[in-house]
């Protein structure tokens, strides 16, 4: 049985996610804080260390500093279990050697990917420890944070005004873009004229890929949902990259096809659910890539939620009533703000 290492200041998250990981087949050793986690690691070195960045007395970032000046316990697996989700705060714990970076709230499924594929690549490595790590061989790439890293320091910055688009239909698609600041929306026409968003994208996603063989012209429009910042770059150059880093290329076609599925499923949703499910489902999907606090409002066009629902405007205005006078939303001027998650997750 494996044996996991979690340190973790917040008691009730501490033994929920301990719960989690034990029903999963998981030892688990709880640490409260960074310099007991230390202690431990060194005293008994667990198979993997999963480490919360804010806590008192040693924060997870001098943890993980302590775990690479030791032999027995720098090549332990490393994942970053923190609220901190700027770009800049995941660079720093991938820039000093955290193998994987998991923002709070997490899924389930997230977490135990995180885990099965670290202590994976682990045993691995451990078989092939007298020969040389093919991910050191360019750039020394390990995974996608990695190359988001490169990214930011090998592209080239732009920032876009609230309905600016960052590559339009029909552009060649030269570069690949990753997100520091704000929303984007992809959409494109159908074939009755009517404007459809394609997908949602937030600060620390990918957008812009087509054919890496070819710079064909991209079959849909990019605009700023709202302001935001971000780093392009050749799309040759990360091709060039991503030929000397399999691990990182085999990351980037998971997300891709993640991607994927979660557009069919949209497209599923569009087709055959009600006028009010669509309504509600669409409502929850800009509060998850708009938001980071669940009870804030989105500002958001009607117009971009009938889009992305697949309805026509004046449906989705008289269906936001109705949600409102069910007490699920509450309206102000172009702000939407949820009150009732779990009722528009039911709604049918």
């Amino acid at each position: 049985m494996k044996r996991i290492l979690l340190i973790e200041d917040d008691v009730a998250l501490r033994e929920n996610t301990a719960e989690l990981l034990e029903l999963s087949d998981y030892a688990v050793d709880m640490a409260p804080n960074g310099r007991i986690g230390i202690t431990m690691a060194k005293d008994n070195p667990p198979d993997i260390i999963i480490c919360d960045i804010m806590m008192p007395e040693v924060d997870g970032y001098g943890v993980l500093e302590a775990m690479m000046t030791e032999e027995k316990t720098r090549h332990i697996p490393f994942v970053f279990l923190s609220a901190k989700t700027e770009h800049k705060e995941i660079r720093k714990g991938m820039d000093l050697g955290a193998d994987d970076y998991i923002t709070k709230p997490f899924e389930e499924e997230e977490l135990l990917s995180a885990i099965e594929s670290r202590l994976a690549k682990a045993q691995i490595l451990a078989r092939q420890e007298n020969q040389p790590e093919p991910e050191e061989s360019a750039n020394g790439m390990r995974n996608l944070h990695q190359l988001k890293n490169y990214f930011w320091d090998e592209g080239e910055e732009l920032t876009f005004k609230r309905g600016e688009a960052v590559y339009s239909k029909g552009d060649r698609s030269n570069n690949l873009y990753l997100i520091l600041k704000g929303v984007v929306k992809t959409h494109t026409m159908d074939i009755n004229g009517k404007d459809l968003i394609t997908g949602l994208y937030k600060a620390d996603d990918f957008l812009g890929f087509t054919s890496f063989d070819e710079n064909i012209p991209h079959n849909e429009t990019a605009t700023a949902v709202e302001d935001a910042e971000v780093v392009a770059i050749s799309k040759m150059q990360v091709k060039s990259v991503l030929k000397n880093n399999q691990e990182v290329s085999l990351e980037l076609v998971n997300m891709l096809t993640d991607n994927l599925a979660d557009i069919k499923e949209q497209l599923m949703q569009m087709a055959y659910s009600s006028v009010r499910k669509k309504t509600a489902n669409t409502i929850l999907q800009f509060v998850e890539v708009m938001n980071t606090k669940p009870d804030a409002p989105i500002r958001i066009l009607r117009s971009d939620l009938a889009t992305t629902a697949g309805i026509a405007t004046e449906s989705l205005i008289r269906t936001l009533s109705h949600f409102k006078k069910k007490g699920l939303i509450e309206i102000e001027g172009r702000d939407i703000r949820v009150l009732d998650a779990t009722g528009l997750e039911m709604m049918e």
